[in-house]
């Protein structure tokens, strides 16, 4: 009788034994290849994105629709080869790559080194009560693309394509709507956050994610929306390099990694507790509803 073959929970570039891991927690709707396109430039790190079910290369397993069960399945699932490593999110990611921290943390495994956030609020910020998740498919993707960006026309073109992208984008809207955060001690591990200057994540909600490490934090903005990272990546490349770096340096033994570009125009740190060193079928959101 055939074993199944487990799920693949991340998907990477070429080995780079000498660099830290950098996993990478896609937006809601979101799949891995958002970044495996940036294995090639990130030289200072070795990427690791993750897969989650519904979509992708794992579009025919359930989906998940709770930040418990997400997380559960996390734990399970990724368990970093080497250490030092490094999280990095974008949107609903942010928010899956904090809880992912918390959860490790509680289990009395490693941490990453760094945890790296963007264009999301801080989790323990009120917001408006929202549920996208229960609207038909079409309509989700319509709702999400005028509020937010970041769904191709073509996606909203082909019926066939809505069905497959609202199924993996409705999973993660409900997650985000149905989410509490649960109050507990603050990380201890140095936080980078980053945002876009014309996204409707605002500034102050960006610097409340200060308030959950006591640790450094960094904050900047780029120009751009909720999409900055993909209309400019360089920046976003140069500031998750220098996490990589000081990541590295931490690490008790080994080379570090090669340095990437230094940093990038438009950023804005403030000191929270502390100062840091320096497919086709996405979507995206921010503001009042839920970033996703």
């Amino acid at each position: 009788m055939n074993t199944p073959t487990p799920p693949r929970w991340t998907l990477g570039g070429a080995p780079r034994p000498a660099a830290p891991l950098l996993y990478c927690f896609p937006h809601g709707g979101g799949s891995a290849a958002e970044y495996l396109r940036w294995a090639r430039d990130l030289r200072s790190g070795e990427p690791q994105a993750v897969q989650l079910p519904g979509r992708g290369s794992r579009t025919r397993e359930p989906v998940v629709t709770s930040m418990d069960a997400l997380v559960d399945a996390l734990l399970d699932g990724v368990r970093p080869a080497r250490q030092p490593f490094v999280f990095f999110g974008h949107s609903f990611g942010s928010l899956v790559a904090y809880e992912f921290t918390r959860a490790l943390r509680a289990a009395g495994r490693p941490q990453p080194a760094y945890l790296v956030v963007s264009g999301y609020p801080a989790p323990h910020l009120p917001r408006a009560a929202s549920q996208l998740h229960r609207l038909g498919d079409r309509e989700l993707l319509e709702a999400v693309s005028e509020l937010h960006g970041g769904i191709p026309p073509e996606v909203l073109a082909d019926d066939d394509i809505v069905v497959l992208a609202a199924r993996a984008l409705r999973a993660d809207y409900r997650i985000l709507e149905t989410y509490a955060h649960r109050p507990g001690p603050p990380l201890s591990v140095p936080l980078t956050v980053l945002g876009g200057t014309e996204d409707r994540v605002s500034a102050e909600q960006l610097d409340a994610w200060r308030e959950l490490t006591d640790a450094e934090v960094t904050v900047r903005r780029f120009p751009g929306g909720h999409f900055y990272l993909r209309d400019r990546p360089a920046p976003v490349l140069r500031a998750l390099s220098g996490a990589l770096v000081s990541a590295a340096a931490q690490a008790p033994t080994g080379r570090g990694p090669e340095e990437g570009p230094g940093e990038g125009p438009g950023e804005r740190t403030s000191g929270g507790r502390g100062q840091a060193p320096a497919e086709r079928a996405d979507a995206g959101a921010g503001g009042g509803h839920a970033p996703c």
